[in-house]
């Protein structure tokens, strides 16, 4: 399982793991599929900006697939 601070590691169309704006104290996960990469940088500390096809916009925790 690939982590989500490297964007190399996220495909649109891959399932992964994201946490919300709201839900980063609790840590709380949201699995979808990526719609849309939204940082532009190849790296990030806190993990890349994705939406969800689901339209649900966090940052990636895991890749779960590619």
């Amino acid at each position: 399982m690939k982590d989500g601070k490297n964007r190399t590691n996220i495909k649109i169309g891959g399932s992964v793991d994201v946490v919300q704006k709201n839900h980063q104290r609790t840590g709380e996960l949201t699995s979808g599929i990526v719609s849309r990469i939204l940082t532009n940088s190849a790296q990030h500390p806190h993990g890349i900006k994705v939406q969800l096809e689901s339209g649900i916009v966090g940052r990636v925790k895991k890749v779960l697939e590619e």
